[in-house]
């Protein structure tokens, strides 16, 4: 805002000579504030007459500021003018045209323009949508075959709400054997940052796993200071089941566990969905970390988004598998290839099964290592020393993994349903 002084001034503190000397009539005009004309008067004379003759002066050389509403106040012996230089309203062009969007709906055919709101124009859009639809009717006489066109046009509004969900997790690969070792802390990490004084850590955990690795798992939270909250289930299909899902959530529940604060899945692959689901659920959606112990979970299950539980359907009678699920990310997964050992020779042929299917489709190299190796890994569960050295067992797990995202990526939500590594 500048302050502008126009056409006539009168005394305040100006002397006649220089009145004289203006050509300008004065103008009577609204009484201006109190505040502003004692301002005013606070200057010196010969202030107040210098700033009157320079803005003059820019008038008389063509220096004149545009304004959008400039509002004139006075008192009976001075006339000012505020004026305002609104750059909003010069601005804003009409020129600079909101940008409109126009598509055809491929269901209906309508159609559609889409206009952006202003406080959300990435995500929120005002529609119009237009339909034209023509029914022909013949009507058949005697004398002459009447065809009769009839065309409707239909329009409706509304909007549209679109939002990219920001997926990101990360795949972790771990030293062999070392997840539960004090000196490794990603698993720490994996759990996030709570406020100080937190102390305490909530992880879902394969029975058989908890038999193995219960003691190891507790120690190593223990050495970090922390009590860690186990929800012990079983890990078998039979059990992939919503009430597996309830157990989770009543847990969840009686630990108090916040919006924000990841907990452990930690087993094989029926663990991770039971597990995933619940996050999914649970406060409508909380972190949580996969730790996979099978080969299978190691190279399919932990990698993907998918969750889900079989479905007994009691109008037919019959289970669906999967039938009741979700697309939820993990925040993170962590993966020990040593959780290998602990499983026999039947349960490790069969992620085997999964990697040549993987090889099958995208790698003549990761299928030369199976046939050269698998036998043997399979024999010694991944504990060939000579073949860990060399990094082929590393190599096999590796390749199949980075195939496998390579294949989930840009397809997490299967909208597109040719998918080569289901060979279908």
């Amino acid at each position: 805002m500048t302050i502008k002084a126009i056409h006539s001034v009168s005394s305040f503190g100006v002397s006649p000579e220089e009145l004289k000397r203006d050509e300008y009539m004065v103008k009577v005009a609204p009484e201006v504030p109190k505040s502003i004309a004692d301002m005013w008067e606070s200057l010196a004379p010969d202030v107040r007459a210098a700033l009157i003759s320079s803005e003059l002066k820019a008038e008389n050389d063509g220096l004149k500021r545009t304004s959008s509403t400039p509002t004139v106040m006075s008192r009976s012996s001075s006339l000012l003018t505020f004026e305002q230089n609104s750059s909003i309203g010069s601005d804003t062009k009409e020129s600079d045209e909101t940008e409109v969007t126009r598509e055809k709906c491929p269901v209906s055919g309508a159609d559609v323009v889409l206009t952006p709101v202003e406080r959300a124009p990435k995500n929120v859009f005002a529609f119009t949508k237009t339909q034209v639809t023509e029914k022909s009717e013949v009507v058949k006489t005697s004398a002459a075959t009447v065809t009769t066109t009839t065309k409707v046009v239909s329009t409706s509004r509304g909007w549209r709400n679109i939002f990219q969900l920001p997926i990101s997790y990360d795949v972790n690969m771990v030293a062999h054997g070392t997840l539960f070792d004090t000196t490794n802390s990603q698993l720490l990490v994996a759990t996030g940052v709570h406020p100080e004084g937190y102390n305490t850590r909530f992880a879902v955990v394969d029975a058989d796993v908890d038999k193995l690795y219960g003691d190891k798992i507790k120690s190593y939270f223990e050495a970090k200071g922390l009590e860690l909250t186990t929800c012990v289930i079983s890990g078998g299909e039979a059990d992939k089941r919503s009430k597996a899902v309830d157990t989770i959530l009543d847990e969840l529940c009686a630990y108090k566990l916040r919006r924000r604060e990841p907990f452990l899945a930690i087993g094989g692959g029926c663990v991770l969905d039971i597990a995933g689901m619940a996050a999914c659920l649970y406060r409508r959606g909380v972190p949580f970390v996969r730790v996979p112990t099978t080969l299978l979970a190691i190279v399919d299950a932990s990698v993907g988004v998918k969750n889900g539980v079989d479905h007994c359907c009691g109008a037919t009678e019959e289970t669906y598998k999967n039938r009741v699920g979700s697309f939820y990310a993990p925040s993170a997964c962590l993966l020990d290839p040593a959780f290998i050992a602990s499983q026999d020779e039947r349960n490790i042929s069969n992620g085997f099964g999964e990697i040549i299917k993987l090889a099958l489709v995208r790698s003549s190299d990761l299928f030369d290592l199976l046939e050269a190796h698998g036998k043997t890994l399979v024999e010694t569960r991944f504990e060939d020393e000579s073949l860990k050295q060399s990094g082929v067992s590393s190599r096999i797990i590796d390749v199949s993994i980075q195939i496998m995202l390579e294949e989930l990526g840009p397809n997490l939500w299967e909208s597109k349903l040719d998918r080569c590594v289901d060979y279908g």
